[in-house]
């Protein structure tokens, strides 16, 4: 079992470039796509949020009990959902603006234990931002760690959605002893500051790094002694994109989804995969990502659509 910890939102999709564009609501939120996402890959799979009791919620449940994903973890309340608004680029990238006040998501509190069998868990975005429901998965993240599981860690920077930088930086840092696998984009990297060698160096076994089309870079082992360091960089796949929401999170889910396959997912596993392993993990996460990439809004891949690992 793979948990998912994070927020479930909807998106304002616009159907076309500039402020003004026409909007289209959508299923989204990083954590809640990476559900998805692992859920149609055929993971077994559960989501650990804090949901509304509003149309909006019974529809974001709706979408992740299709995906074959378990909701038993998932916490309601009457507040609202939290939405996020959408501009498009003249190349599909997106940037967003968020309305978060008194919503549902953010009163998350760490549940007492997590579904039987679990083997990982996974972290990310607005959920470790809006507190006080971002203290919680934090507790939840050190907790898991604790216990010898495998842990993920996506960032997904919204500048946004942050008050003051320097220190969710220093919380950032916070967690690395927590993390097994820190995956973030070229633009999480430089706005956080840091590189993959010094994050290595603080506690997670693997860095995965994004570079939107042109392909992502898996850095391993020892931060500190370069003997046990390693770098492995694989291509995109070429697609005509139609926007990129959700592609970092179908890669989330995809690597998550691949390390199962593989029984790597223990916090020693995935240096041992060696440049074979982790060229073929990575070039399976650009299909996915590519894929999600050729469609409308957050709608990654089923298992049939990609072919082996």
């Amino acid at each position: 079992m793979i948990v998912v910890a994070g927020e479930a939102l909807i998106d304002l999709v616009p159907q076309g470039t500039g402020a003004l564009a026409a909007l289209q609501p959508a299923l989204g939120g990083g954590p809640f796509n990476t559900a998805v996402a692992l859920g149609r890959l055929g993971s077994p799979t559960a989501f650990c949020s804090r949901v509304s009791r509003d149309a909006f919620g019974e529809a974001l449940l709706g979408r992740l009990r299709e995906s074959g994903v378990d909701v038993s973890p998932v916490r309601r309340g009457p507040e609202p959902t939290s939405l996020a608004v959408a501009t498009l680029d003249g190349d599909g990238s997106a940037a967003y603006s968020f309305y978060v006040d008194g919503t549902a998501d953010r009163l998350f509190a760490a549940p007492a234990r997590l579904p039987a069998g679990t083997r990982a868990v996974s972290f990310g975005t607005c959920s470790l931002v809006l507190e006080p429901g971002a203290s919680a998965y934090e507790e939840l993240m050190r907790a898991s760690a604790a216990q010898g599981l495998f842990t993920a860690l996506d960032p997904n920077i919204r500048p946004g959605l942050i008050p003051d930088a320097d220190a969710y930086r220093a919380r950032f840092k916070s967690w690395l002893p927590s993390v097994t696998l820190l995956k973030l984009s070229e633009d999480d990297a430089r706005w956080l500051g840091g590189t993959p060698r010094e994050w290595l160096s603080a506690g997670p076994a693997a860095v995965v790094v994004t570079h939107g089309g042109d392909g992502l870079t898996v850095h391993t082992g020892d931060g500190v002694a370069y003997a046990d360091y390693a770098e492995y960089t694989v291509p995109g796949e070429k697609v005509e994109v139609v926007d990129t929401i959700g592609a970092g999170d179908t890669v989330n889910a995809a690597l998550l989804h691949g390390l199962a396959a593989r029984d790597a997912l223990s916090p020693a596993a995935p240096a041992a995969l060696g440049r074979d392993g982790w060229e073929r993990l990575l070039r399976f996460a650009a299909r996915a990502a590519a894929v999600t990439c050729s469609r409308a809004g957050a709608e990654p891949p089923y298992a049939s659509e990609l072919g082996a690992l």
